[in-house]
């Protein structure tokens, strides 16, 4: 039997076996093991919605076997490139459920680091036994080094860019005037003849003071549907946490809150303090974070969450208010991560904006530009629109 082209081969692998008797040719002999990692996950036996028990075509699946798992992954890992494999691990999760045999080292070895692979392990931590721990440590790492490279060097230099432009001033005592940014400024005052620039205005900064400059709050919601914003977040809050002129403090909550500052120079740690899941309480966890706030003006908010209150939500609303109203920058994030906005609850979010308060979905690569934009109180309304429409 002769061969697909191009274009046959890839509806092929799309549709399965049974597209090819439609298409009247087969697979190359290269494409057999790629059609059989594609079965495995995808052409599984299910219930039809009626409940008749009547079943697909093949009876595919990797049962309960962990070696047969891991060789499958490795597979995967072979045919694909690995933004593929990631997204099929994440269904290889949902549909075959690998959730109890990632506890096994074996199989956490062969996987490909991601958030999401992270998101689930953090989820097991509390059932992972102690011969898994040390692997699972290990791929959490190596995932929080990744997005930690990624974001690190861009957040540093945004948000000390935005302190260092907050304590300019044009009237700065001599031993504070900056001298480049004063010659730039007046060099249309060169004066050829003298080979010198008459200065009509300094620049410099005020003095700076042995206190904190600034202090950043985030609180993030760890029930489950914000898992992939934790691990983020995480990541933000031990950069921040290096920024000397910032007091950064990191918490978590569902129905309890739990204040994860004293591990901002580990977030692996950090991380394996959460416990992804359970309930929602985000009155209680504003009420804790505003006990936190000593410097209203000087405080960034951040609250990650998707609104949805299992608490008292009148209070919470209430609350937020309050601490918006004493000049704390408060910001809301829907989510924050690649995987856009999720499924939030409307009403709190159209309460919170007619406060003025931002409430929207935010990516790890935006989020810095964002920090630089609240804590040198700049136009974050101006900033969230711009952001959205170049999203759209």
């Amino acid at each position: 039997m002769s061969t697909l082209d191009e274009r046959g081969r890839r509806w092929r692998l799309l549709l399965g076996a049974d597209a090819e008797e439609g298409l009247g040719e087969g697979l190359g002999a290269g494409d057999a093991g790629i059609d059989q990692a594609l079965t495995v996950l995808y052409d599984r036996p299910d219930a039809d919605s009626t409940g008749s028990g009547r079943t697909g075509r093949r009876s595919g699946g990797l049962g309960g076997s962990a070696p047969a798992v891991a060789r499958w992954l490795g597979d995967i890992r072979t045919y694909f490139p690995s933004t593929v494999v990631q997204v099929m691990q994440r269904d290889a999760v949902d549909r075959l459920g690998l959730h109890r045999m990632l506890l096994e080292p074996e199989l956490l070895s062969a996987v490909e680091p991601d958030v999401h692979l992270a998101s689930t392990l953090l989820s097991l931590n509390r059932v992972m036994p102690e011969t898994t721990r040390a692997t699972a440590r290990k791929v959490v790492g190596d995932v929080v080094a990744a997005i930690e490279k990624r974001i690190a060097q861009h957040t540093r230099s945004a948000v000390s860019g935005a302190l260092d432009r907050a304590s300019r001033t044009r009237r700065p005592r001599p031993s504070d005037i900056d001298w480049g940014a004063t010659i730039a400024a007046n060099l249309t005052r060169y004066l050829p003849e003298h080979r010198t620039v008459v200065p009509e205005r300094l620049v410099g900064h005020t003095r700076r003071r042995q206190a904190l400059e600034r202090e950043v709050v985030l609180a993030i919601d760890q029930s489950g549907s914000m898992a992939a914003s934790v691990v983020y977040a995480a990541v933000f809050g031990a950069v921040l946490a290096t920024i000397r002129s910032l007091r950064t403090s990191l918490v978590v909550f569902d129905t309890a809150v739990v204040d994860l500052s004293d591990r901002l120079d580990d977030p692996v740690d950090l991380l394996f303090g959460t416990q992804l899941g359970g309930g929602t309480d985000i009155n209680q966890a504003v009420a804790y974070c505003a006990s936190r706030v000593t410097k209203p003006r000087d405080t960034l908010f951040v609250l990650v969450t998707d609104l949805f209150e299992g608490g008292n939500e009148e209070e919470m609303l209430r609350r937020i208010a309050t601490l918006h109203a004493a000049g704390v920058q408060v910001l809301v994030l829907l989510a924050l991560s690649d995987d856009g906005a999720p499924v939030s609850d409307k009403e709190n979010a159209a309460a919170l904006a007619a406060l003025g308060i931002p409430v929207f979905a935010c990516t790890p690569d935006a989020f810095p530009d964002l920090l630089a934009v609240a804590l040198r109180r700049g136009d974050v309304a101006g900033w969230v629109e711009g952001y959205r429409a170049a999203r759209r």
